[in-house]
């Protein structure tokens, strides 16, 4: 059996709607420490990772490890069923053929019940190795968010250049470019929201399509920061906590630079 219960059905639809454009399907591991996904979208360019740690739940039960079959666009219709504040209880009994959800309102006088089909999925898991990074860029979610958004106007990739001195991102169109540099500061107050911060041990430049951050961006709103990581030769990646629940990544393949200068 497995039972677990979200205070607020906002924040599954915010993780949910942070992924279901990137992948139609993916396979949730229930286990004793938690729930973890992870899929590769159809392109294989970009990789999906989703943790949520048990003791992040209100209620959680997993009695065994189980893995189920989801397609997130048929889940994100039913979570648009729930209100932001309802409480959402999920539960899967074993071998289950169907997900079930369950949205209480806060005054628990109005209860609503949903099944969902589970699915068979195959997909092969990517072993992700740990990297030390080159550098590590620790921005605002909703800077970031806004950057991707207005770089999208303007080309259809982003070269970010991590420096001790900031972080630039760069496009450059058939219309003109762009160019949003944030200066790096010494001293981060952990309370500041808006503050930017680069670790780096060298430099490091990578080209980035624009169409996947934009996606990626959908999680600002899971996190008050986002951190960048980046490494020569090897995928960018990019963390977005969920409070004291877990975290996003996304990992993204570098495109081949063809004159960004």
């Amino acid at each position: 059996m497995i039972e677990a219960v979200i205070p607020q059905a906002s924040l599954l639809k915010k993780i949910i709607e942070a992924i279901k454009e990137l992948v139609d399907e993916a396979n949730f591991d229930f286990s004793e420490t938690g729930i973890r996904l992870q899929a590769m979208d159809k392109s294989h360019i970009a990789l999906s990772f989703l943790h949520l740690r048990s003791d992040g739940f209100s209620e959680y039960r997993c009695d065994r490890s189980q893995t189920l079959g989801i397609n997130l666009n048929s889940f994100s219709k039913i979570l648009k069923c729930a209100a932001n504040d309802d409480q959402v209880q999920i539960k899967a009994a074993d071998e289950a053929e169907a997900l079930s959800l369950t949205f209480e309102n806060s005054s628990k006088d109005r209860m609503s019940e949903f099944n969902l089909k589970l699915m068979d999925i195959d997909i092969d898991s990517v072993d992700v190795p740990d990297m030390d990074y080159q550098a590590t860029v620790s921005m605002s979610a909703q800077e970031f968010a806004r950057i991707v958004r207005d770089l999208s106007s303007i080309g259809e990739a982003v070269t970010i250049d991590a420096t001790k001195q900031g972080v630039r991102f760069f496009a450059k169109g058939d219309d003109g470019s762009g160019n949003i540099l944030l200066k790096h500061q010494k001293s981060v107050d952990e309370e500041s929201t808006s503050a930017t911060s680069v670790e780096i041990t060298e430099p490091v430049s990578h080209s980035l399509a624009l169409k996947y951050l934009a996606n990626f961006a959908k999680a600002a709103p899971l996190a008050e920061r986002v951190t960048i990581n980046l490494i020569e030769e090897a995928p960018v990646m990019f963390e977005f906590k969920i409070s004291d629940m877990g975290h996003i990544r996304f990992y993204l393949a570098p495109q081949i630079e063809e004159d960004q200068e």
